[in-house]
């Protein structure tokens, strides 16, 4: 049943920090506290979101000014981003399809390695940009080496328009998520101020594209809160079509039905997430199957990278004086078979606890145990987890021991990678070596707070809600009663 107009758990009663917070400012809202009309939750919420996107676009203004040439200010400023290099690099300066098999142009551009929705986005913010600045002749670009291409004056002011193009659209995708997360429990849509005040957000929105995924991961807890199995497939299925890992949400809902016995709303998720899958991917796969494929290969081909524990510890033994390197067939087994054992763990957890576990709380794990092994952890790759974990554990305490280790390790991948950590007898850096084990610690504390949420229910805040109790009450006695007949 929706929340009456009012009827919101206030986080100042409701959540320790935030309650200790208002304290500053008169302490937690009374019974007699007045609402504003205009100023609901959601809304409220928005605004922060809004003004999160656009401090994210702030901090890039170092390397926006300087259109990202200077290699050490997007280093010493941390404000990289991948969008302005993949401009010119992948073609977007000649407005080149992605999926095209032209050989001119394959021969001049990579491919680019990311699933069709990303490259669809990214394409049609080139159009955008190339409109801006007037459509120019593109004629005369197709006679320049590329590298003498991309220092032109013009380009590099399509470079700055393109960024701008894809920031706006990222703050109307972060202020569709916040919006679906907050009507996810709509009793408890201040919850979402955790995603709109993310400094998670705020620090990675702009690095890469990945927040064409996360709307649809909004979406689909959004969706299956209301009911709708169907279109909870398609927002999984548009999702995957950005990023692989919203399929994972596929099994959360698995265990829910299993555990509900709504077999028939399990069959609507995946048919409307495999049809969804494959009405995004056909148009590219049809008119560049090859390029279509890059981004399964160039991830199975991939070895040990930034973020991940497998660079740590290959770095931590080469750094012994011995020669070893993982072999990328070695980590896509030994990553395929913890995460098979982690699912298994999650789907056991799901099954035999003692009440059905939230689609959030599922999902958030098995992502979780997919980013703990993967052979590269890139800074924005929080945002996969961000939408998850401000529903599954709506609490500030948690939220921010979780994203602190995440900054740090932000602020340690940029200074890595512009050299500032090197020791002085050379070698790899062991604090960015314990900035990856300390974002990794960091995880698991939110992992091991989520499952102890799932097998003691009166800790999780949503659970405490007695409509959420007495749902699973009256589902726990048809249950019986159907036994019993």
């Amino acid at each position: 049943m929706p929340a009456v107009r009012g009827d919101w758990v206030d986080p100042t009663t409701d959540d320790p920090v935030v309650t200790a917070l208002s304290e500053r400012v008169g302490g937690p809202a009374g019974s007699r506290t007045g609402r504003h009309r205009w100023w609901t939750p959601v809304r409220v919420v928005l605004a922060l979101t809004a003004v999160c996107m656009a401090l994210g676009m702030w901090q890039k203004t170092t390397c926006y000014d300087g259109t990202w040439q200077d290699g050490t200010a997007r280093y010493t400023h941390m404000c990289y981003s991948d969008l302005p290099y993949l401009y010119t690099g992948r073609g977007f300066a000649e407005l080149a399809w992605p999926y095209s098999d032209d050989a001119q142009t394959r021969a001049r551009y990579e491919v680019m390695e990311y699933p069709v929705g990303i490259a669809y986005w990214a394409y049609g913010a080139a159009r955008v940009t190339h409109w801006l600045n007037g459509s120019p002749d593109l004629s005369p670009r197709y006679e320049q080496s590329v590298d003498d291409l991309s220092a032109t004056s013009d380009v590099h002011r399509e470079m700055r328009i393109f960024v701008i193009v894809n920031a706006i659209g990222f703050a109307v995708l972060a202020l569709l998520s916040a919006w679906f997360l907050a009507g996810v429990n709509p009793r408890r849509p201040w919850d979402a101020a955790a995603f709109a005040l993310s400094p998670a957000l705020l620090l990675t929105g702009l690095v890469n594209w990945d927040l064409v995924a996360v709307v649809f991961v909004a979406g689909a807890l959004w969706s299956w809160a209301r009911g709708r199995p169907l279109l909870t497939g398609v927002m999984i299925g548009l999702g995957t079509a950005a990023k692989l890992y919203p399929l994972f949400l596929l099994g959360g809902i698995l265990v829910i039905c299993l555990r509900r016995r709504r077999l028939r709303d399990l069959g609507l998720a995946v048919l409307g997430a495999a049809g969804a899958w494959l009405v995004a991917n056909l148009p590219a796969y049809l008119q560049g199957p090859s390029e279509w494929k890059v981004f399964w290969t160039f991830n199975s081909e991939r070895g040990a990278d930034l973020g991940s524990v497998w660079l740590v510890v290959q770095q931590a033994v080469e750094q012994s004086g011995k020669a070893f390197s993982f072999d990328p067939h070695t980590i896509n087994e030994g990553s395929w078979i913890f995460f098979g054992a982690w699912c298994i763990g999650v789907l056991v957890l799901g099954l035999t606890a003692p009440t059905t576990p939230r689609l959030a709380q599922l999902g958030f794990l098995v992502v979780a145990g997919f980013l703990l092994v993967n052979k590269v952890y890139s800074p924005q790759y929080v945002l996969w987890l961000l939408p998850l974990a401000v529903v599954a554990r709506p609490r500030w305490r948690d939220l921010i021991i979780w994203q602190a280790g995440e900054v740090l390790y932000f602020a340690a991948v940029w200074w890595y990678l512009g050299g500032f950590l090197a020791p002085a007898g050379g070698g790899d850096s062991a604090f960015y070596w314990l900035a990856v084990l300390l974002r990794v610690a960091a995880e698991l504390w939110l992992v091991a707070v989520v499952v102890r949420d799932v097998l003691f229910p009166r800790h999780d805040p949503v659970w405490a809600s007695a409509p959420e109790r007495e749902a699973e009450r009256q589902l726990t006695t048809t249950r019986s009663n159907a036994v019993a007949v």
